[in-house]
């Protein structure tokens, strides 16, 4: 009975935040919702209801349960805009009993050496020597803990805890604080999931240096910031998967849908209305012999507006590769495949290693 309390707050709470905090801004935290491993890249992030390995920890808390082996480790790597940006993420996890499993994760998401001009010329001369550098980075660290919940085969139970830092150089940084909530149900080779990102509502304070760039932006017009408190709004992944065998098994098909509703009014989304806007993703992974996978996904589903006051689709749509060696996994991924999307292509690898 206790459990099925917990699942009806974990879904009042949900349900609550998401509803009460519409009239935030958009957008917030946005380097969080970039993806965690290449495999779920190259399945464009249909992952909640698939996920059972130390990624969970980003895409379903509730899956590191389903985490085989006693310890996993989880590096990636991704460059974007021609490598002017970095996105790295480092994730371990490891299981305490039968049921229970802790993990850990960090991602960074920075542009470093940053050009700071500021002082470049004195006296009306320019002295190149004054250029120093400075970084423009983005932290969150997630404190996560799946279960499996005994008296329901098949459920399971997780969270996070997120501490997020964020800085730009001596200006300006902040810290944020916020949780994740999910569930995992497997019966019958079919998996639903439920996972409430920013369930509490993310909440990012921050301050800034003014007497490093006051005089500056006085000089120029520019409005001297004031320390503020920034906060992301829930939204909830509904997903659905099914691995199919074929061939005694040596063959493996597994589809996965995720819908990603958010409640902060319009967004350009392929199903969407003033309350509520929906974002599809759609991912298919086929293994062989559990050693190679092929996977493919689409999503960033948006209507584009022509000149001529028509609109066509764009969508974008990632490919995956993956290689499996006994405890260690190799897999790439690259994005937007066929350039169907206004986001330019990445390519990204990360690597696992269990024990």
């Amino acid at each position: 009975m206790k459990h099925w309390l917990c699942l009806s707050f974990f879904l009042f709470a949900a349900g609550h935040s998401g509803l009460s905090q519409w009239r935030a801004p958009k957008y917030s935290n946005e380097f969080l919702s970039i993806g965690a491993g290449a495999r779920a890249l190259g399945m464009a992030g249909a992952q909640s209801s698939c996920v059972s390995d130390v990624h969970a920890s980003y895409w379903n808390p509730s899956g590191l349960a389903n985490m085989e082996g006693k310890t996993q480790f989880s590096l990636m790597h991704a460059s974007y805009f021609a490598g002017i940006a970095n996105y790295d993420f480092a994730s371990a996890a490891t299981r305490i009993d039968s049921l229970s499993v802790l993990g850990f994760s960090w991602i960074r998401f920075a542009v470093d050496d940053i050009p700071d001009t500021r002082y470049l010329i004195e006296n009306g001369q320019v002295d190149y020597r004054r250029i120093s550098s400075f970084s423009s980075a983005d932290n969150a660290f997630f404190f996560s803990y799946g279960r499996k919940i005994r008296k329901i085969p098949g459920l399971s139970l997780g969270g996070n805890l997120k501490i997020i830092y964020r800085k730009a150089g001596q200006f300006a940084n902040a810290w944020g604080f916020g949780l994740d909530a999910g569930l995992l149900y497997k019966r019958k080779g079919w998996n639903l999931a439920v996972f409430a990102k920013d369930v509490s509502g993310t909440f990012n304070a921050w301050s800034y240096n003014t007497s490093e760039f006051e005089t500056v932006f006085a000089q120029t017009g520019n409005a001297i910031p004031l320390n503020s408190v920034e906060i992301t709004i829930p939204s909830w992944t509904l997903g659905v998967s099914h691995r199919f065998g074929f061939w005694k098994d040596r063959i493996g098909v597994f589809p996965s849908l995720d819908l990603v509703n958010t409640f902060d009014g319009e967004r350009n989304t392929l199903l969407h209305s003033k309350l509520l806007s929906v974002d599809p993703r759609f991912g298919l992974e086929i293994s062989f012999l559990r050693l190679i996978s092929l996977r493919s996904g689409i999503g960033n589903l948006q209507r584009i507006s022509d000149f001529d006051g028509g609109s066509q689709l764009n969508y974008q749509i990632n490919f995956g590769l993956g290689l499996h060696w006994k405890a260690l996994s190799l897999d790439y991924a690259i994005s937007d495949l066929g350039d169907k999307s206004e986001a330019l292509y990445s390519h990204i690898f990360s690597l696992k290693a269990a024990f």
